[in-house]
C-alpha cells in the first residue's frame, strides 16, 4: 500500500461552515489522504493538531504533496519564503486566494500551481 498523499491546508478553520474545514473533514474521512491544518490561531481542528506555520510543518513533516491556500493574496504574499522552504509539489489557490505574483514565483521554483477549488478537485479524484 502506498503512503497517503499529504495535503497541507493553509488557513484551516475550526468553523464547520468554512470551505477549509469542509476539506479537512472530507480528507479525514477519505482513505489515501493525510490533512495537515495550518493556522496560528488554532490548536486543534477536527481532532487534528494544528501547526502554527508552514515552517513548523516543514521541520516536522518535510515537503508535502499539496499545499492548498485558503488565505488572502496579501497574506500568502507575505508567506512566499515559507512556501518555498516548504517545497510542496503542487499549490492550489482556492477561489479568493488567487495570487498571480506568488504563482509566478512558485512556477519559477518548479512548483506546479493551480487556481481551483480543492473540494471540487477532491470530488473529481483530481486532488
Amino acid at each position: 500500500m502506498s503512503s497517503p498523499r499529504t495535503v497541507v491546508i493553509l488557513g484551516a478553520s475550526a468553523n464547520p461552515a468554512r470551505y477549509s474545514n469542509m476539506l479537512m473533514r472530507r480528507l479525514h474521512n477519505r482513505e489515501g489522504y493525510r490533512a495537515i491544518p495550518v493556522n496560528p490561531a488554532q490548536e486543534e481542528i477536527e481532532g487534528a493538531p494544528v501547526h502554527a506555520s508552514l515552517d513548523a510543518v516543514a521541520s516536522s513533516l518535510g515537503s508535502p504533496d499539496i499545499l492548498t491556500l485558503y488565505v488572502s493574496p496579501s497574506r500568502s504574499a507575505a508567506l512566499e519564503a515559507e512556501i518555498l522552504r516548504l517545497g510542496p509539489r503542487r499549490v492550489i489557490f482556492n477561489p479568493g486566494a488567487e495570487n498571480p505574483a506568488l504563482e509566478s514565483a512558485l512556477n519559477r521554483a518548479g512548483i506546479v500551481t493551480e487556481n481551483a477549488c480543492s473540494l471540487v478537485l477532491l470530488s473529481q479524484g483530481a486532488l
